[in-house]
């Protein structure tokens, strides 16, 4: 017996794509968020009760920002996981962004990526990282450069172990964060640094 049925084929998409991250948004993992998964498609989240929860935006500089969902199986053991990682480049070196990043360090978060990719009507492609144990910022630089056109500023990169590939968000309504499946968010939401 079949421990597994496939679903579905995939033909070549004619449409293009562009890669890279916009944004970058953080929840605190402890914070008490929940979530569930759309019935009629696995892996796309649909109901998050933010519990209150502020979730803080990062711009993206274009051209720094990826994700990779590494799968980690082992036949030996008939086991699988996910590793996704987040890599983030933030240009200048601040004391604010200092005290964050050290603050980041010491938090365990959930993180949504707004991508550069879009939907066919236009609205861009969300990801969740992290949604199950969260996501640890577990390396990094912060660098001054030496030439006059170096870049100096912070390399972050964030890490977890789920049992599913990374989740994306049910398509928004009109603006990003307006899911009728969203509630409770903070009067802050998504609050924006300075």
């Amino acid at each position: 017996m079949a421990c597994g049925t496939l679903l579905r084929g995939r033909g070549l998409d004619c449409n293009r794509i562009s890669g890279g991250i916009k944004k970058i948004f953080f929840s605190v993992y402890s914070d008490g968020v929940t979530y569930a998964y759309d019935s009629a498609h696995p892996l796309e989240i649909d109901t998050i009760d933010w519990n209150s929860t502020t979730i803080f935006e990062y711009v993206m500089p274009l051209g720094v920002a990826s994700i990779t969902d590494t799968i980690v199986g082992s036949r030996e053991n008939g086991t699988i996981y996910y590793t996704p990682t987040i890599n983030i480049i933030l240009n200048k070196l601040t004391k604010e962004d200092q005290n964050e990043i050290k603050l980041l360090g010491a938090t365990k978060v959930r993180i949504f990526a707004q991508l550069n990719q879009t939907l066919t009507n236009g609205h861009d492609v969300f990801v969740a990282l992290g949604m199950s144990n969260g996501m640890e910022l577990n390396a990094g630089t912060m660098d001054t450069g030496a030439a006059w056109g170096d870049r100096n500023g912070y390399t972050l990169t964030f890490d977890g172990m789920e049992a599913l590939p990374f989740a994306m968000l049910a398509d928004y309504t009109t603006i990003p964060w307006d899911q009728a499946g969203f509630t409770n968010e903070a009067g802050t939401f998504p609050t924006v640094g300075s």
